[in-house]
């Protein structure tokens, strides 16, 4: 075997080593994309052995470097370095690629395989998530450092595709990461110039490092994918790049080595074949048998690596320790926000609405805690995208973070939804901040698959969504929210909060801010709402179960039930109220933390014996047959809304208090 290998110095065993332990994997599995780490692996194995500060015995060491495989079909490559870095993954894990149960699944997966960062594989989220880390980098060293104690100083690294940079999410977390001047990141550009439908000149003719030059980026390039002298030239200059993020175009083979599929799609998204393999091998000098083959050789660059990262972590955790005694306010709110604590006594500044107070619009009210809680929880920060006024984010007298500013906590993601989605799960990613952002209830379509990743990762992502429903008015259909609920509510481990008023608001936000696991939608009025006397009573103990009774008959059982959310509740307890006959009214502002409740609580809340139910809520009524069942009915929006006072529109949809007794006295 040694004989195979003469000539070769243990850099280049290393890349092959990574090349065919990612060609095996997928061949065995018949399943997976074999391209791209044949082509990348030079520049990954240069990257992870000599410049990624990281300790695969702590892949939770605070400021250890981010490593982003943005591509992240080529997630046999990741298996591949995370097994040689010495990471918790077996060789037999890399055996089971893309099997049920296994660590390896087909695209990266945060918290299911250690040493993931984040979730990849929806091209462009990966390299969007890196410019949130490199904000919440630059926050953490704003926050934290001091003079002599330069707790926070890693860097962001990235291999993306020409796929990533097509995304239009690329576009717009880059153009922001340009503009906050992000120099911790750092993005190595795999050119392969190949896409799945053939050459990339059949859609995509974008000349893209001048492209990210107009960004305010730096960009480098490498000729040849497999220079590692090129390669290590641009790694050292983007690392050592202080002022601005750096894009490293690196000119690549897919599938290089392969004699028949190398430089074509064939080689994007499938297995080489038996005899494919055997040929790519020889034709790179590598024994064919045995597979999963890692010669001793081979481990050398990574057990210097990670004698390296060893050490980088011991000097970090002294500096920690003298930071604790130089500095032991910061080090113990350090602490708490690792540990996933909020600071004591947080709850107390929640604002408390008195009944009968002046109407006010839940997303105003929800302005409210945002700036009472401020000052409270430093890790709270947020903005939105372009709608700061309407959408209530701004904090009172803090600064925006800016490239002059990273102490900033008012955040202008500009009109990028999509990518302001992806940036929070960045910033939630490193555990040190609770990022929200808001934007209309209308928009989060434009940011659906960050929200959707952020549910798969359990982060705390808090998306402010306003102008809940039709009755923002006069902007019309294109602006109005129908559909956007019902589509929201069927993404798993997403909560829904839709609250009725403004004490519904607060403990709402309470939820959120407690709720340390995954995402929360918290869907807000454009129009004014009663304080109902109802919610200041129960809504403390009722909101946090999703579902609670606001209000029941003055005596006997309820004959009918009426159930509501968000503006329609009161719209419901004054129906109620009018009629005074045997009807009870359930506030339900979150289904997800309804559904979570014991069967009991849920059947005293919806007895099931009482069959008469209406359900009120301007939005489709598509899910809400379970609540009412088949023989309720749904006072629901099945249409799209249209351009009207919102007066007019409650009248001509029927979401009025007449409309609704009416429809009541019928049941009764």
């Amino acid at each position: 075997m040694a004989e195979e290998h003469a000539g070769k110095d243990a850099d280049r065993i290393a890349i092959d080593t990574v090349r065919f332990l990612a060609v095996d994997m997928v061949e065995k599995a018949q399943s997976g994309h074999p391209g791209a780490p044949l082509g990348q692996a030079p520049m990954a194995c240069l990257l992870w052995t000599r410049h990624l500060r990281h300790h695969p015995a702590n892949p939770d060491w605070p400021d250890r470097d981010r490593f982003v495989l943005s591509s992240g079909h080529a997630s046999a490559l990741l298996y591949a370095l995370l097994h040689l870095s010495g990471y918790d993954l077996s060789l037999d894990e890399l055996q089971r690629f893309r099997q049920w149960g296994s660590q390896t699944p087909g695209h990266p997966e945060h918290g299911h395989t250690r040493g993931v960062e984040t979730t990849t594989g929806p091209l462009g989220q990966g390299l969007a998530n890196a410019v949130g880390m490199a904000i919440a980098q630059a926050k953490a060293a704003s926050a934290f450092n001091r003079d002599g104690f330069p707790l926070f100083g890693h860097r962001i690294w990235v291999i993306a595709s020409d796929g990533d940079l097509m995304e239009g999410v690329s576009h717009e977390a880059c153009s922001l990461a340009g503009h906050l001047r992000l120099a911790s990141l750092k993005v190595l550009y795999d050119d392969n110039e190949i896409s799945i439908d053939g050459s990339t000149g059949l859609a995509f003719s974008d000349d893209s490092a001048r492209r990210f030059e107009s960004y305010g980026w730096r960009v480098l390039r490498v000729a040849d994918g497999n220079d590692l002298e090129a390669l290590e030239a641009a790694m050292a200059a983007a690392e050592a790049e202080s002022e601005r993020p750096t894009l490293v175009v690196v000119r690549t083979v897919i599938g290089y080595g392969s004699p028949h599929k190398a430089g074509s799609a064939e080689a994007h998204g499938s297995p080489l074949g038996a005899e494919e393999v055997v040929l790519t091998k020889q034709a790179l000098g590598w024994p064919t048998e045995p597979t999963f083959l890692i010669p001793a050789e081979a481990h050398l660059p990574f057990a210097a690596a990670r004698e390296r990262g060893a050490k980088l972590e011991a000097a970090w955790n002294d500096l920690l320790g003298r930071y604790r005694t130089a500095h032991p306010e910061a080090a113990a709110d350090l602490d708490r926000r690792l540990a996933g604590e909020l600071p004591a006594g947080w709850a107390d500044a929640l604002p408390v609405f008195a009944a009968g107070g002046k109407p006010i619009a839940t997303r105003a009210a929800s302005g409210q805690v945002i700036n009472a809680l401020a000052g409270k929880i430093p890790e709270l920060v947020g903005g939105s995208a372009d709608l700061a006024p309407s959408n209530n984010t701004l904090v009172k007298g803090e600064t925006a973070f800016s490239a002059e500013n990273h102490a900033g906590r008012n955040f202008h993601f500009g009109v990028r939804e999509h990518g302001m989605g992806s940036v929070m799960n960045g910033m939630a990613l490193s555990r040190l901040w609770i990022p929200y952002g808001g934007t209309f209830l209308i928009f989060a379509d434009y940011m659906r698959p960050p929200v959707r990743l952020a549910a798969l990762m359990g982060l705390q992502t808090i998306y402010v969504y306003t102008h809940d429903s039709i009755f923002l008015g006069e902007d019309g259909p294109t602006h109005q929210p129908v559909s956007q609920l019902a589509s929201l509510r069927a993404i798993p481990s997403l909560t829904v909060i839709r609250p009725a008023d403004a004490c519904e608001t607060a403990e709402a936000w309470r939820v959120a801010l407690e709720h340390r696991s995954g995402p929360t939608v918290l869907a807000l009025t454009r129009q004014n709402l009663p304080i109902l006397e109802e919610t200041v009573a129960k809504a403390r103990e009722g909101l946090p179960r999703g579902g609670y009774v606001l209000l029941d008959p003055a005596a006997g059982e309820p004959e009918v039930i009426v159930i509501a959310t968000g503006s329609e509740v009161s719209l419901a307890v004054e129906a109620a109220k009018r009629l005074n006959g045997p009807i009870r009214v359930v506030s339900l502002p979150s289904w997800e933390l309804f559904d979570r409740q014991p069967r009991a609580y849920r059947d005293a809340v919806l007895p099931p014996g009482v069959r008469k139910r209406l359900a009120i809520e301007a939005a489709s009524p598509f899910g809400w047959h379970k609540y009412v069942g088949l023989e309720g009915e749904i006072l629901g929006i099945d249409r799209f809304g249209a351009s009207a006072p919102a007066k007019d529109l409650a009248r001509e949809y029927g979401f009025t208090v007449e409309a609704v007794v009416e429809r009541l006295g019928k049941m009764l």
